[in-house]
């Protein structure tokens, strides 16, 4: 409920939007929940009137058949009245070897991925629908509950190629980090579609103690390379971020109390072209993010006309 109560609190402080991620493990143990995403969606859904919810990101091919990925986002759509997006990504291997399938190589996953998207978008066209390719079949299968507007599909990038698939044959881009090569080849692909990006933030009145909280929980994301794709359980990612320095992992995290911090990090990631730019507010406490977001951080955005959406 922690989920959905933020949600509704984001949405009385103004945010246009919030994002879940489909996680069945979180990163490490430390950072201790890990819900079903489609029933927090739909609480959400239930509780809000105007925030747009979507996922950040759902792979919607090995742990969970595109079908009943497409059923699912379909009913979000109906039921938060046409507020949701579908984010997808070729996914981890965290969450997705659970179900004893061979983890395939990342540009097998990223065939899978497009063809999952063919499948979804087929479906999302409502009637009785077959499909029989290379990855999944599809048989005499129709979504009754649908709405007139298919939920948008954008999808995940964070090199070259995947930000070609997105333009492709995504309706968005969603990055984990605001790089500027990932939209610039995303938008020379042809991509003309909104460009999400995710900030991590730890807000607090003590920036030290902020600092080692967002290294404690967040230290996963001082992780580089693929490997962050090819670990299996929340333990080998605590091995791993083990040596992870806390310089390392809060480089570029806004922590503590100084407004122009943030200010900055959103300014950057506009900078590189991204035009709905997430906040992550790292930790358990979430309302004193959003007072600071509502008495200082949305204020200094907008004199800076960098209002992040």
């Amino acid at each position: 409920m922690d989920m959905v109560r933020a949600a509704q609190r984001a949405e009385a402080a103004g945010f246009p939007y919030v994002q879940m991620s489909d996680h069945f493990h979180p990163w490490t143990d430390r950072q201790g929940q890990s819900p079903f995403v489609w029933s927090v969606i739909a609480g959400v859904a239930a509780t809000t009137k105007t925030i747009r919810i979507g996922t950040g990101v759902t792979c919607p091919m090995i742990r969970t058949h595109p079908v009943t990925i497409a059923h699912a986002a379909m009913t979000s759509q109906v039921m938060s009245d046409g507020r949701f997006f579908l984010g997808v990504g070729s996914g981890e291997n965290l969450n997705e070897h659970i179900v004893g399938g061979k983890w395939p190589p990342v540009e097998v996953r990223q065939e899978m991925l497009e063809e999952s998207i063919e499948v979804m978008r087929l479906l999302f066209r409502g009637g009785e629908r077959s499909h029989r390719g290379r990855y999944f079949t599809l048989e005499d299968a129709r979504l009754y509950t649908i709405h007139d507007a298919p939920p948008p599909i954008y999808v995940a990038a964070s090199g070259p190629e995947a930000a070609e698939l997105a333009a492709r044959v995504g309706d968005g881009l969603i990055c984990s980090n605001p790089e500027a090569e990932v939209v610039k080849k995303f938008q020379s692909s042809g991509g003309d579609g909104p460009r999400y990006v995710e900030l991590q933030v730890c807000w607090g009145e003590d920036e030290e103690k902020c600092r080692k909280l967002a290294h404690d929980l967040w230290k996963t994301g001082g992780i580089g390379g693929q490997i962050a794709q090819e670990l299996r359980r929340p333990a080998d990612f605590e091995a791993v971020a083990e040596h992870v320095t806390q310089e390392k992992s809060t480089k570029h995290t806004p922590v503590g109390p100084d407004v122009e911090a943030y200010v900055d990090a959103v300014r950057e990631a506009a900078k590189a072209g991204f035009d709905h730019i997430g906040i992550h507010q790292v930790g358990p406490d979430q309302d004193g993010f959003l007072e600071f977001w509502a008495r200082e951080l949305r204020p200094a955005l907008s004199r800076e006309k960098v209002l992040a959406s």
